[in-house]
């Protein structure tokens, strides 16, 4: 990516900053003058009733809805300083700054090892040595405790593991590329308490080395397992700041309703 011209002086606390981000589904508006500042590498939350634009933002910040043709977005996104949508990004940059975890794991139907290196693979074209793939695969495998439960078999289907290893072993796919940003879109909603437990567990591991933001409809989650706390409605930011502050003291009546049960 290359820095926006003419552009101020670059807050460098700052993973994801938007500024007046708007969306459009065809006529429906999902999004509403989206400013953000999200900081570098904290584990932030967004909650938020189903269908107020959570997993909307996610996929703004990692161009995923540019690949339907009835979308409309203005607005800006900067990732680590820099402007997304410029005209001289590509695409695969973004995806490489930017790492993107599903509700339901999603592994590729082929060996654990060959899982980890993908990615890696497509951003170097598949020119490092076997002994330096080694070094990734156990280092991706580490970072997310997966190494010890599976280095004794690596060859075997990444399909054969538990949901919460699939889910681990997704995100040790995005680590060899090095992003900068972890989106992740309730991680935990197909997993059994044990499962989330064990994800949430990961998530602090890896803070500090990532910028995490985690879309989750579970409160208890929210506050276990952030730093900071988004919360939409309708498509607008409610309300964001520190998470025990959120859940002890919000500021506005509408988060109060929220995570008091009224809605939502």
């Amino acid at each position: 990516m290359t820095t926006r011209e003419n552009s101020t002086a670059i807050d460098t606390s700052l993973a994801i900053s938007t500024r007046k981000l708007n969306l459009w589904y065809g006529t429906f508006q999902a999004l509403f003058d989206i400013d953000l500042n999200i900081k570098q590498g904290l584990i932030t939350s967004m909650i938020g009733p189903s269908g107020c634009g959570k997993s909307t933002f996610l996929r703004t910040v990692n161009r995923i809805n540019e690949r339907m043709d009835y979308v409309r977005i203005s607005g800006e996104v900067d990732v680590m300083g820099e402007n997304i949508f410029g005209s001289d990004v590509e695409m695969l940059q973004v995806r490489k700054q930017v790492g993107m975890v599903f509700q339901r794991p999603n592994p590729l139907p082929i060996s654990i090892r060959k899982n980890i290196l993908f990615g890696h693979t497509i951003h170097t074209g598949g020119k490092t040595g076997k002994a330096e793939q080694d070094e990734i695969v156990e280092s991706a495998l580490k970072q997310v405790l997966l190494w010890d439960k599976v280095k004794d078999k690596l060859d075997h289907k990444a399909t054969t593991l538990s949901l919460e290893e699939q889910q681990k072993l997704c995100i040790a796919r995005l680590l060899p590329v090095k992003p900068s940003v972890l989106l992740m879109d309730e991680p935990c909603s197909a997993l059994d308490p044990k499962g989330t437990e064990a994800v949430e567990e990961l998530l602090w591991e890896l803070r500090g080395k990532y910028t995490i933001l985690i879309v989750t409809h579970n409160m208890a989650q929210a506050r276990r397992a952030s730093e900071e706390c988004i919360f939409m409605l309708m498509g607008k930011v409610i309300e964001h700041t520190e998470t025990g502050e959120m859940f002890l003291t919000p500021k506005h009546k509408e988060t109060t309703d929220y995570i008091e049960g009224r809605y939502g």
